[in-house]
């Protein structure tokens, strides 16, 4: 039973929502094993026949998540109930499977191939937003209205110099997101603590290899995780966006005022219904959301800089706290 909004996908478009929901967090899973047995045969480590197996079974077709949460429940470790099912699918070949890695190894390559996959949708979603926005600069650029400083009235400008300013901030949001990119879709094979002694002397051959398969950069150099200044990173930028977005929503919210009426938010007339006592509303529910939804983005950017703190080579705090943080900010 769906417990917070966007279980229930109130928030969210359907695409970002399959990103992140369970059936293709463990596929990314499998995704990373495939592709660690598949770099253990490139350097002769395993058998490739042995290595096309894990390769055949590692999906959801045959790792149930029905099975691995079974597994989970026994044992208390998501990532080996993730191996243990994957191995029972592969036969023989299973013994292959996780050779070498660490649970990070796989979680945080994981995440980088989901976050791969959401920031694609997002940089789809800020272009089309931009050319919208160029459509309405063009549009209304010999649109007159009131310039407003501290909310009065102030010198007349035109309504495609507001759409053409607002293009400005998403374009640079944009180029953000791309820079962002760079630093954030990492992965690594880096084993217990860092070191990649359970790899063998072709370790860093098989990092290359396993995020060469994945469309993935290797980190730089990681602990037994994939420090969290980028996750950071990711998290206050998409801060700025949702930001940025509201000041939109709270412009148009303002000009909609029944004393403006400059601009409204489209509403439909044959269906819509405004309030469930006054008929003639036309409430600006759309930007109340997003304005109501930047908050919670805001408040995850907290959690998110305080993540980057762990014990040594790693600990736990940081993976409790990103199931929510990366997906609702995301979401």
């Amino acid at each position: 039973m769906p417990i917070l909004p966007i279980d229930s996908g109130r928030y969210g478009t359907p695409e970002m929502l399959r990103v992140f929901d369970e059936e293709s967090r463990l596929q990314r899973m499998l995704d990373v094993e495939a592709a660690l047995a598949w770099a253990h045969a490139q350097v002769g480590n395993i058998p490739l026949e042995d290595a096309e197996a894990i390769m055949r079974k590692a999906s959801t077709q045959f790792v149930k998540l029905s099975r691995v949460k079974e597994i989970e429940r026994e044992i208390r470790h998501e990532t080996m109930a993730v191996v243990r099912a994957l191995t029972e699918a592969c036969g023989p070949s299973g013994r292959y499977v996780h050779l070498g890695a660490t649970s990070s190894d796989i979680l945080d390559t994981a995440l980088a191939l989901q976050l791969k996959e959401a920031l694609q949708i997002l940089e789809g979603r800020l272009v089309g937003l931009a050319e919208v926005l160029v459509e309405l600069a063009e549009r209304y650029k010999g649109t007159i209205m009131v310039g407003r400083t501290h909310g009065q009235h102030a010198l007349p400008i035109t309504l495609g110099f507001k759409f053409a300013v607002w293009l400005s901030v998403v374009a640079r949001n944009i180029e953000r997101l791309r820079q962002c990119k760079g630093r954030v879709l990492v992965g690594k094979m880096s084993g217990a603590v860092g070191t990649q002694a359970g790899f063998g002397p072709k370790a860093m051959e098989i990092q290359e290899l396993v995020m060469q398969k994945l469309g993935l950069k290797p980190a730089e150099i990681s602990t037994q995780i994939v420090q969290r200044d980028v996750h950071a990173e990711l998290v206050c930028l998409l801060a700025v966006i949702a930001s940025t977005l509201e000041n939109f929503a709270t412009e148009i919210r303002e000009l909609q005022r029944t004393e403006i009426a400059e601009l409204s938010e489209p509403f439909n007339v044959k269906a819509q219904i405004g309030s469930s006592t006054m008929p003639h509303k036309r409430n600006p529910i759309t930007c109340e959301r997003i304005c109501g939804l930047a908050r919670i983005v805001r408040s995850l950017v907290v959690p998110a800089l305080e993540n980057i703190t762990t014990w040594h080579e790693r600990d736990l705090t940081q993976s409790s706290a990103e199931r929510f943080i990366i997906p609702e900010a995301l979401i």
